[in-house]
């Protein structure tokens, strides 16, 4: 059976009629499992609504053999590396095909947890004190690292990771070397971050809304990688169990953020709120995971958006984004 979809909707797909999308999805990054699931996913919405949709498994060809085919339009479906850091965006860019999401920028500074924390704090979105740890001279970010430290827990994570990779909770200065040791081996950098007690929420964003606010509830002690992605890892509760004031605050910080680094069509950004109510935010994810356990689809039905529209809503928000900066549908 057929979606029901909303009047802007079916205008999306009648213009995808006669069109070929490609799904990027897989890839080379350490979550490449992840990304081949959204991937199919957003698939399988496509095909559901008679699109002609081809789905690309991402080798490091791709520019070429997308050069030699006919793509009107690429859902990029990537996660991590060379899918959120602005690199397909920029070849995409080049051979004007349009695409989904943020474009280069917006994708890079979001990909870079430091970059986006200054860009956070010159837009005084608040976010929790941070210090930056450089592999090759760890000296003086590791001074403000245990600094923080010597105030409570901490956080550490490479700064250029996605999905919790190699994000670890450090308590003690033997803890805190061990697990910036862990973090170098993934990156050349490690973001040590103030460890912030209270409740763990997420805000969609398509387009310049902001949908209902999800707090997450792991299962394991933070929200790890299992907790994203592992049936049963973390309960999703939407709308939030919080105050109408909580949840508008929770949308203006996410939305400030989103701003902030220019992202564009869709996101999702990740806050703390802490006890006294305060609102803290972690960092904005370009391309959020569409799989069975993702957030993302849990806001937009709580929003009354099925899965099928969340995909063309997401395609006409880009749409919009690509032109406004020059880019014609269907001129691949």
């Amino acid at each position: 059976m057929a979606p029901v979809l909303s009047a802007a909707a079916r205008s999306t797909l009648r213009q995808l009629k006669g069109k070929r999308v490609a799904v990027l999805k897989g890839g080379w990054s350490r979550e490449r499992a992840v990304s081949l699931r959204t991937g199919a996913a957003v698939e399988a919405a496509l095909r559901k609504l008679g699109v002609v949709v081809s789905g690309v498994d991402v080798k490091r060809d791709i520019f070429t053999r997308l050069s030699k085919i006919r793509v009107d339009l690429a859902f990029v479906a990537l996660h991590g590396a060379f899918g959120e850091d602005g690199r397909v965006q920029a070849g995409l860019e080049v051979l004007k095909i349009p695409y989904t999401g943020s474009g280069p920028t917006a994708s890079a500074l979001a990909m870079d947890k430091a970059a986006s924390k200054r860009l956070f704090e010159a837009a005084r979105v608040p976010t929790p004190p941070w210090a930056l740890v450089e592999k090759s001279s760890p000296e003086t970010g590791r001074a403000r690292a245990d600094k923080l430290l010597r105030s409570g827990p901490v956080f550490v994570k490479p700064y250029d990771q996605g999905s919790a990779i190699g994000a670890n909770r450090a308590d003690t200065p033997r803890a805190l070397s061990k697990a910036l040791a862990a973090s170098f081996q993934l990156s050349s950098c490690a973001l040590v971050e103030k460890f912030i007690a209270g409740k763990e929420l997420t805000v969609g964003i398509l387009g310049s809304k902001a949908l209902p606010v999800i707090e997450i509830v792991p299962e394991h002690a933070f929200y790890d990688y299992h907790s994203k992605y592992a049936k049963g890892g973390s309960r999703h509760l939407v709308p939030a169990p919080i105050s109408a004031a909580a949840a508008r605050q929770a949308k203006s910080v996410s939305m400030a953020a989103y701003r902030a680094l220019g992202c564009s069509a869709y996101g999702r950004v990740d806050v703390l709120m802490d006890r006294r109510g305060r609102m803290w935010v972690l960092e904005a994810n370009t391309i959020p995971g569409m799989t069975s356990t993702s957030l993302l689809p849990d806001a937009a039905r709580a929003a009354g958006i099925p899965f099928e529209e969340l995909v063309l809503k997401i395609i006409e928000h880009s749409l919009n984004s690509r032109r406004s900066g020059g880019t014609r549908f269907g001129a691949a």
